[in-house]
């Protein structure tokens, strides 16, 4: 059953806040969730990236509030859920969510789904059938910003190691994470509108980012060490094994190599598909856009 924490996290798009008391491999981990609306459940799952919280989807969820229950997560290892020294990987994902969504629903749910939690949303419906009676991908990807790059496993497990060390990872991840490079990366990946990386905005992201601990999931993602999807091939292949219903929302200013994937998943027989503006972040640029589109699909 669902606990009310005796200190609350702060809103982030005024739900109810509540804690989910799960543990990997004998050590407990608090996951922070937050539910808002009323009617059929959906769940909202933000995009792994070093400032992943379920902020960044709270606009969509007021929105879709209106017609639905609406709960949306911080991933274990970011926002406001404990981010503890664990190797991230595919299998304590994997296993989070399976368990978290048998927790919180007793029936299939909506499940919206932003860019790398994709592939997790992917497993657990192949697993599990009954898990979701809808699926949402919104800037679907799989593959993390160093493998994207061409890193090879050699080298990304390299820079995960020095960034997993005391003093020269901590300082090295203090530089990539500074106020000025996190705008830079929003610029060129995440927002297409500049105007609204604003001082205010940049400097929630980058406070995200300076939790205890933060570097260690955050260099997982981006060494693509939480990679639970290792090729094209088996990207569609899992999407076509679904009989799920499956719809894809595409910024149509997707980085290069991101965008071929999307457009390769939109060409699959009976996948519903939809280009608006936007790249990797539309979801928390563009809500509204973003309500318009799946909100048919949906109902």
């Amino acid at each position: 059953m669902a606990t009310n924490l005796l200190t609350k996290p702060t809103s982030a798009y005024g739900g109810e806040v509540q804690e989910y008391l799960w543990s990997w491999q004998n050590q407990p981990l608090r996951v922070i969730y937050e539910t808002i609306g009323e009617g059929s459940p959906v769940l909202l799952l933000p995009a792994f990236s070093s400032v992943s919280t379920r902020g960044e989807v709270g606009e969509l969820a007021k929105l879709l509030a209106s017609h639905f229950q609406v709960t949306a997560l911080d991933w274990p290892g970011f926002g406001e859920s404990d981010r503890l020294n664990l190797d991230y990987n595919p299998a304590i994902y994997q296993q989070f969510l399976a368990d978290f969504v048998e927790f919180v629903f007793n029936a299939p749910i909506i499940v919206v789904a932003a860019g790398h939690a994709t592939g997790y949303v992917l497993k657990l419906a192949i697993k599990q059938p009954d898990a979701f009676s809808h699926i949402v991908l919104i800037a679907p990807t799989w593959r993390g910003p160093l493998p994207t790059m061409g890193a090879n496993p050699n080298l990304a497990a390299m820079v995960r190691g020095i960034v997993r060390s005391p003093i020269l990872g901590q300082a090295l991840y203090k530089l990539n994470t500074t106020p000025s490079f996190l705008s830079w990366m929003y610029s060129r990946h995440v927002f297409t509108d500049t105007a609204k990386l604003t001082p205010d905005f940049i400097t929630e992201k980058w406070q995200s980012t300076q939790q205890p601990n933060a570097r260690f999931a955050s260099a997982a993602f981006v060494t693509g060490n939480i990679d639970t999807i290792h090729s094209q091939s088996e990207f569609l292949s899992l999407v076509q094994a679904l009989s799920i219903p499956v719809m894809a929302v595409i910024g149509a200013s997707s980085p290069p190599k991101s965008r071929q994937e999307m457009d390769a998943l939109a060409a699959l027989p009976r996948i519903n598909s939809i280009v608006v503006p936007g790249s990797l972040g539309l979801h928390e640029e563009y809500p509204a856009i973003v309500f318009e589109a799946i909100l048919p699909f949906l109902t």
